[in-house]
């Protein structure tokens, strides 16, 4: 029997009301995230330098000591640095200390909120979840050194924190996570949230993805594992791929049972058909993506929703550029998506190509790229891939590399999409969401 004739609808399922992104190249809203998309650009761009990096040190060292050379190019939060302490009830000395990633959750959360129709100051003291993707990356002085922040360092910088701070600050009564399975960490935070709602142990549940990054750590070794591109762009499903480039990034969500949603009035952006996730196990080594494994998500995924691979109509892939990484997703997905759609199977791109690879807030981006594009009945291109990847064999399954803007019909009265991120922890992460058609952006987004 083939998935659809095997699955069972879920009577009440879980829908998504409210997003809220932000994105490298000035992009702090939903609008601005699409207009970027629909633009084409790349928003790549210099190391900031109002963050007391050693710019000079970390481009020189890389070459010196004979790594991948560090380019001065990756995809950086422009309003990383500013946060409105005094709105949030927060001391400007206390704000200093927290971790941007405190502070541009906060405000993404907020901002879900508002783009759902609620006011956050009326969720005080009820059952709302919160879950946060997210991964320490070095931010402020050693805990141990004495510093004018010294009081509010373990706070300020604490992972378990980031959902926590908001939890605090919006006074919800319900669970606050913070996940880490690197760069699958928005969509294990929003798996977690789908499995939470579904067991009652919360009403409402923001979940999303931050990355904020507080030194270019990643940047320094994964020079030394010589996977950063070499020549600055990220190339995903590219024959030409030499690397990944970091980024910066946030995504936050509001979620509730379909029911509850519609007698509140929600204006419902997607029903969540499928979230599922599987680690890798002992695979060629401890960060080696593993074939196998994506190819059983991905096929669980499908019969949880109850679909045949050709009726997803885009499929948001990790991407990264690697060709390690770029060569298991592609054989994982024609052996999934690929089966009996050769020709008209899904179309494939990923959003790094145009932002970097965001680390823990990547499946966030990749979320809201796909919605975005269901609500515009339009798929955006993946850049700078003219010569796609010769691992397999697109014609024969069916997958589509989408280069150009590429129009998205309804099938059925909605449009579906999945959303894939995998971590270096060996977590994988596959997301199946339903997009009605007819929905249009909401005014503010």
């Amino acid at each position: 029997m083939t998935p659809s004739d095997t699955h069972v609808p879920e009577a009440d399922p879980v829908v998504i009301v409210g997003m809220a992104v932000e994105a490298p190249g000035g992009v702090d809203s939903a609008e601005g995230y699409w207009t970027l998309l629909a633009e084409q650009r790349d928003a790549l761009g210099p190391f900031p330098e109002d963050r007391g990096w050693s710019l000079r040190e970390l481009f020189d060292g890389s070459r010196r000591d004979g790594f991948t050379p560090i380019r001065n190019l990756g995809g950086f939060l422009d309003s990383a640095g500013t946060f409105d302490a005094e709105f949030f009830g927060i001391s400007p000395r206390e704000a200093l200390a927290m971790d941007p990633q405190q502070r541009v959750a906060l405000r993404l959360a907020w901002r879900a909120c508002e783009d759902s129709g609620i006011n956050p100051d009326d969720l005080a003291g009820h059952d709302v979840g919160c879950y946060v993707g997210a991964s320490t990356l070095e931010y402020g002085p050693p805990l141990s050194q004495f510093s004018h922040h010294s009081g509010h360092l373990i706070t300020g910088t604490a992972l378990g924190v980031i959902s926590g701070r908001i939890a605090y600050t919006l006074d919800l009564a319900g669970p606050a996570l913070t996940v880490d399975t690197s760069c699958s960490s928005a969509l294990a935070a929003l798996h977690t949230a789908v499995a939470a709602l579904r067991a009652g142990d919360c009403d409402l549940a923001l979940a999303g993805g931050v990355c904020v990054m507080g030194s270019p750590g990643y940047f320094v070794e994964f020079s030394r594992q010589h996977a950063l591109s070499e020549d600055g762009h990220c190339r995903p499903y590219s024959a030409h791929a030499s690397g990944t480039v970091w980024a910066e990034g946030a995504g936050m969500f509001l979620l509730q049972r379909r029911s509850r949603a519609r007698a509140d009035g929600r204006r419902i952006l997607a029903e969540v058909l499928a979230s599922c996730l599987n680690s890798d196990g002992r695979s060629a080594g401890l960060t080696a993506p593993r074939e196998q494994a994506q190819t059983r998500l991905f096929t669980r995924a499908l019969r949880s929703a109850g679909l045949r691979p050709g009726e997803v109509g885009m499929i948001e892939g990790h991407g990264t550029g690697t060709r390690l990484g770029d060569r298991t997703e592609l054989r994982s997905l024609a052996a999934t998506y690929g089966a009996g759609t050769a020709g008209e199977g899904p179309w494939l791109g990923s959003v790094k190509s145009n932002v970097g690879h965001a680390q823990a807030a990547a499946g966030a981006l990749g979320l809201a790229k796909v919605l975005l594009a269901a609500e515009r009945a339009n798929i955006p291109p993946t850049l700078h891939v003219d010569d796609p990847s010769h691992e397999i064999a697109w014609r024969e399954t069916g997958l589509r590399l989408a280069r150009k803007m590429t129009p998205w019909p309804a099938e059925g009265g909605r449009r579906v999409g999945a959303v894939s991120a995998f971590g270096m922890s060996g977590t994988n992460t596959h997301l199946v969401v339903s997009v009605p058609d007819g929905h249009t952006a909401g005014a503010g987004r």
